[in-house]
This record gives C-alpha cells, structure tokens and sequence, in this order.
C-alpha cells in the first residue's frame, strides 16, 4: 500500500470518526416533544398528584411506552437503557416515594449551575402523559 493511499485512508476513516461523533451529539440538542394522546384513560384532575394513580393499569403503561419513546428515549435510552448520557430510568425507586421524586422532575425538569439537564416536561405534556410513562417505565424496573 502506497504512503499516498494511506494517509488518505487515515483522513477519510477520521472524517468518518468525526461525522459519527457529531451526529451523537447533535442527538441530544433541541427537541420538540410530541403529543400524547391520553383521552383513554381516567381524569384526574388538575391538581399535580404525588402517587401514580394509573399504577399497574395496562392502558396507561401501553400509553406511556409510546410516550417514553417519543420524548424520553432520545437522553434516556431505548427501552430505558442509558448509554450515559442520562440516568438509566429502569433503576427508579418504586412505589410512593419513586412516584414523588418523578412526577418532580417530570414536571420541572433538572438544571444545575445554570444548565438544563431536563426541560420540564409537565406544562407541555401534561399529568396523564408523566404517569403513564411512570406507569410504562414500573415495567421495565430493575434492582
């Protein structure tokens, strides 16, 4: 192999390096969060509530995959496996106190030194929406 060659191959395998890593990381930029369509399942009202009042019902957990894959797997991985760059949702406290510390977050999000690390997501997709998806993620827990 001529020197010629290589040193081609060598800038064209790191073009391809730096495409890939650029590409990761414009994964995580700006979103616009989708829509879910929570009309099947039970009011609850307007008040934010502290424990998941869909636990264990089927329709809501249904909802809540879809949801989950449409706003939350982009930084918190498919079927709620991390790759790093958020937290691993399938390791969340269950029950009550799990409950509260989510639909927290959900709702405000999570910032630190002036950087959002979440956007909150509550105003825009509303409480049916975040306790579906904790209904949704309660499936995928593990200890």
């Amino acid at each position: 192999m001529s020197p010629k060659f290589r040193r081609t191959t060598l800038i064209l395998s790191g073009l391809v390096c730096v495409a890939s890593v650029s590409s990761s990381l414009f994964a995580h930029g700006n979103m616009t969060p989708q829509p879910v369509d929570t009309h099947t399942l039970p009011d609850i009202g307007d008040e934010w509530r502290k424990v998941n009042p869909y636990r264990d019902n089927a329709e809501a957990a249904k909802i809540g995959e879809s949801a989950y894959g449409q706003n939350c797997a982009r930084c918190h991985g498919l079927e709620a496996m991390s790759g790093g760059i958020a937290p691993d949702l399938r390791y969340l406290e269950t029950g009550d106190s799990g409950d509260e510390w989510f639909i927290n977050r959900f709702q405000h999000g999570s910032a630190h030194d002036g950087k959002v690390y979440m956007p909150p997501f509550g105003d825009v997709l509303g409480q049916k929406a975040g306790w579906a998806i904790r209904t949704w993620l309660d499936t995928k827990h593990e200890e």
